[in-house]
């Protein structure tokens, strides 16, 4: 027997709503796991490049697949620190900020279907990197290394893996979101 009055149940739209926000997790759990999958075949498949130099093509010179470990935070920044404090900082920060991050979301949900998945990239590869902070001591892995073509003085940008990349394209997504619909909110106040 069901112990919920018909007062106490919700209503069919604030039942969507709320399963709504829950669904472009999804997308979060296939970051997670394809990040992982494909940084276990990267070191079980090639050397890190300080050893071997080893690495695969993909397409020619301008997409390589390496091995790489990064025991800093983007572009190596914090690898001269002493490891307890990477170990610390570049774990629990991440942690802080997906934490507020989800918090804002579930609490007061802004977020048009668009941005959730863009929130639910970021999650994804927040956690995927955040799983190689507490298993991996020699650091992150990266393994895609792309030419830059000079860009920035960059002949190659730094190495990356999904997480970074789900990171990244959710957070221009979620950003590019915020701002289109600032501008839609304004053209309509006007």
């Amino acid at each position: 027997m069901n112990d919920l009055s018909q007062d106490d149940r919700p209503a069919p739209a604030q039942a969507r709503l709320r399963d709504s926000r829950f669904l472009p997790f999804i997308l979060s759990l296939v970051v997670i796991v394809v990040d992982q999958i494909t940084k276990a075949w990267v070191v079980q498949n090639l050397d890190p490049v300080a050893i071997s130099g080893d690495h695969i093509e993909v397409l020619g010179e301008f997409l390589r697949i390496i091995h790489t470990r990064n025991p800093g935070i983007a572009f190596s920044i914090g690898s001269e620190l002493p490891e307890t404090v990477r170990n610390v900082a570049f774990t629990a920060i991440p942690v802080m900020v997906l934490a507020g991050l989800l918090f804002y979301y579930f609490r007061y949900d802004p977020f048009h279907p668009g941005q959730r998945w863009a929130v639910a990239a970021i999650v994804g590869g927040g956690i995927g990197n955040i799983i190689d902070r507490v298993t991996r001591t020699a650091g992150v892995v990266d393994f895609i290394d792309v030419e830059f073509f000079g860009i920035f003085g960059l002949e190659r940008w730094p190495t990356f893996n999904v997480a970074d990349a789900a990171v990244v394209v959710g957070g221009v997504l979620l950003i590019a979101g915020i701002l289109i619909e600032e501008v839609r909110t304004n053209g309509k106040e006007s």
